[in-house]
């Protein structure tokens, strides 16, 4: 207590949180409660709707006209303009010298904002600070602290589905902050850029995080940052589209980023995970039990299949983004690969 009470003593610069809405009002509303009872912080809330028609922006104009001490900004897009475009329109309006991502099916204890504020202080290549995100029906459970990485580009949340039980209290660096509740220093934003907006959702914060890091900006964890979040609600944990969408930015990722040295391996680690898969698969295990049966089985392969060509068509599109980007880059590709070697996930941690 005594720790937060002095960060609460200290003045804060203004932070924008943009909250990124398509058809969930009673978890949205549950959301902006939670921004308003946010202390010792000074914020603005900028509500980005995708073309709901559920009452979403209805209510919010109604009930969250004024969060904290200013009017709450409402924007909305005629049509789901999906994930990246939508935070990228808040990131723009965006007044603060930190902008703080928060999904709309996440609820923010009251010192989030101030806990991730301070990932900045005294340390300007610190450029992302993650959040501890607990699962919301079981909140003694970790559902992301930071991310770790498979060498095919594949990533999961740190400590997912790990009990809460004192291993992620220590604050400290981490690959990236999950996008469900982060926070960036525009500064990096306005030098590396904004969301890829050809990712449309999943994977967008990983292709942003490792964007960052390989430009030399830092992501550190605060665990006193605590967010706790209903998993999957937007389209579901077995939806094929979902599974097409991470698939295919899974590829994206790697063309666009990774070293030429791995990028040619992927389908050797690609072709181990997808072993690994089969008999995570055979034994009913990990995220193929959300497929039973074999029908299940085959509607997961057709819509990594359909990522993959997916990705192909958009080869071209980030092979030129790669070159772009290469004026931003402050690693070596041996130091991408160390990098991504220290927070390498292990496979049967991935098809835990």
């Amino acid at each position: 207590m005594a720790i937060i009470q002095q960060l609460h003593d200290r003045p804060s610069p203004l932070i924008s949180v943009v909250v990124v809405n398509w058809n969930r009002r009673e978890l949205l509303r549950a959301c902006l409660e939670s921004l308003k009872r946010q202390q010792a912080v000074d914020f603005e809330v900028l509500v980005i709707d995708n073309g709901s028609d559920d009452g979403s922006p209805e209510m919010v104009a109604k009930d969250f006209a004024l969060i904290g001490n200013k009017p709450t900004k409402l924007i909305r897009n005629s049509m789901n303009m999906g994930f990246c475009a939508a935070n990228n329109q808040g990131i723009q309006a965006a007044h603060g010298t930190l902008v703080a991502l928060l999904n709309n099916d996440a609820e923010a204890g009251p010192d989030w904002l101030c806990a991730l504020s301070r990932a900045f202080e005294s340390r300007p290549d610190v450029g992302m600070a993650a959040s501890k995100i607990l699962v919301y029906e079981d909140p003694t459970r970790i559902d992301k602290a930071g991310h770790l990485i498979y060498p095919d580009g594949q990533n999961r949340g740190r400590g997912m589905g790990d009990l809460d039980d004192g291993r992620f209290d220590t604050p400290g660096e981490v690959l990236w902050p999950d996008g469900c509740a982060a926070m960036y220093h525009m500064q990096m934003l306005n030098e590396i850029g904004v969301f890829d907006e050809d990712f449309f959702a999943y994977g967008d914060d990983a292709e942003l995080g490792l964007r960052a890091r390989i430009a030399g900006w830092k992501c550190l964890y605060v665990p006193a940052a605590v967010v706790r979040h209903h998993r999957g609600s937007t389209l579901g944990l077995e939806s094929t589209r979902r599974l097409k969408l991470i698939e295919r930015n899974r590829v994206l990722l790697v063309m666009k980023l990774f070293p030429w040295s791995l990028l040619w391996r992927n389908w050797w680690y690609y072709g181990a995970r997808l072993a690994a898969g089969a008999w995570a698969s055979f034994h009913d295990a990990g995220d193929t039990a959300r497929f039973p049966g074999w029908k299940g089985k085959l509607r997961m392969a057709q819509a990594l299949l359909a990522g993959d060509l997916a990705a192909l068509v958009l080869s071209p599109r980030m092979f030129r983004k790669r070159r772009e980007f290469q004026r931003f880059r402050r690693l070596s590709p041996r130091d991408i690969r160390l990098l991504l070697e220290r927070y390498r996930i292990s496979l049967s941690e991935l098809l835990k």
